[in-house]
């Protein structure tokens, strides 16, 4: 056993490997440089050959920030040629997955100051919040091209929904929506298949919306779930004859527990809840009557009404069209609804955008990242059970 313990100071060894990366990145470098102005005059440095092409000038140092660290390189000046290095992109003051990294965090929820603060610490240099703007153009370019891209397969099962925001018009700030689009398709997966904004949510933006699904090669879908919204439900019924409309659940059980009084809200929430667990429909309306009548005895006429008016778009999803087995996942919007969160959990930082075409891309990227996981590579639904359906159909 030795007698004495080696004790190395952790932090010290870390600054100092870094220091060690830093140079050793720094000499790899400008040997570089040197080697493609080399290449450029047709002959090394000092060397005198008649082959000579151009002249070494010296050279000049510029700050460059890289993972390892911030550094100043040396960049050869020629006389007779331009220096066009392949090594390091003209202008460029970062490296790209530094830049790629502060993006990441922005588009992860973290607010422009915080990364301005972040960029700072970690590489002894700031990321003002237009220079990160500059660089989101090309993210946003490509987030334009994933919005408007084409739908390759049918999508039986569409969900759709709009996530509210505040934005500045017309010198005031106000409300106004950005549509979603989910589908299942074929493949059983989950897919964001459209986002657009919606100004008020009204008959015209969902047609626009819709349309520019149809456009996009949206075909084969059999049921459209989404809240009580008319322009939602008259679009539906006029872009998409094929499809039925199935109401919310969730948002329909809280439209009804709005009009019951306090004294008797534990008890319509069960009675709700008995009613969607029926296993057909006709045993879901028959209960679902029975409890308006109740509800009417307990002098809650306004949620009887209610229940009354919507129970029938409510329970689509127990047609014999569509499989036990699909049912629990169909008939509510929870899908868009937990993704709606995460999008304003990211927009809440923001508070009002400038305009819209910032929302949208804010929006439609914070999506695309929710998104880039087991959320859309897991199976949602094995679809063969609605095939099977189709066939007892024909």
């Amino acid at each position: 056993m030795p007698k004495h313990i080696l004790q190395v100071d952790q932090a010290m060894f870390e600054t100092q490997l870094d220091r060690m990366v830093t140079d050793k990145v720094n000499q790899l470098l400008n040997a570089m440089l040197d080697g493609e102005a080399d290449e450029i005059t047709g002959a090394a440095r000092y060397e005198r050959c008649g082959g000579r092409r151009a002249y070494r000038a010296g050279h000049y140092e510029r700050e460059l920030t890289i993972k390892a660290g911030k550094m100043a390189v040396k960049v050869p000046k020629l006389k007779g040629a331009v220096f066009e290095s392949a090594v390091i992109e003209r202008y460029r003051r970062r490296e790209e997955s530094v830049e790629e990294a502060l993006i990441d965090m922005y588009l992860a929820g973290v607010s422009t100051r915080r990364v301005d603060d972040i960029s700072q610490a970690l590489w002894g240099e700031r990321m003002p919040s237009q220079t990160l703007s500059d660089r989101l153009k090309k993210v946003y370019a490509d987030i334009d091209q994933w919005r408007q891209r084409p739908l390759s397969q049918p999508y039986p099962y569409v969900f759709m929904d709009g996530v509210w925001h505040k934005r500045s018009w017309g010198g005031a700030i106000e409300n106004v929506s950005v549509l979603v689009a989910i589908g299942v398709g074929w493949d059983g997966h989950r897919e964001v298949i459209g986002v657009a904004e919606g100004m008020k949510e009204d008959t015209a933006s969902w047609h626009s919306f819709v349309s520019s699904l149809l456009e996009r090669g949206l075909t084969g879908v059999r049921m459209v779930t989404g809240d009580r919204c008319v322009g939602l439900v008259n679009t539906v019924g006029e872009l998409l004859p094929q499809a039925r409309y199935q109401r919310c659940m969730v948002h329909f059980m809280r439209n009804v527990l709005a009009r019951v009084s306090p004294r008797h809200t534990r008890w319509a929430a069960d009675a709700l809840k008995a009613v969607f667990a029926m296993e057909s429909r006709e045993s879901a309306l028959a209960k679902a009557e029975t409890v308006a009548a109740e509800m009417e005895s307990r002098k809650l006429k306004e949620a009887a009404k209610c229940l009354r008016e919507g129970i029938g778009e409510t329970t689509t999803y127990l047609l014999d069209d569509y499989p036990v087995e699909h049912r629990r996942r169909i008939r509510t919007n929870n899908m868009i609804e937990r993704l709606n969160r995460e999008i304003r959990r990211r927009t809440r930082v923001v508070g009002a955008f400038p305009d819209g075409r910032s929302a949208l891309m804010l929006i439609s990227a914070r999506i695309r990242y929710v998104t880039a996981n087991d959320w859309s590579t897991r199976r949602y639904l094995d679809m063969s059970r609605l095939h099977d359906t189709i066939q007892e159909a024909n």
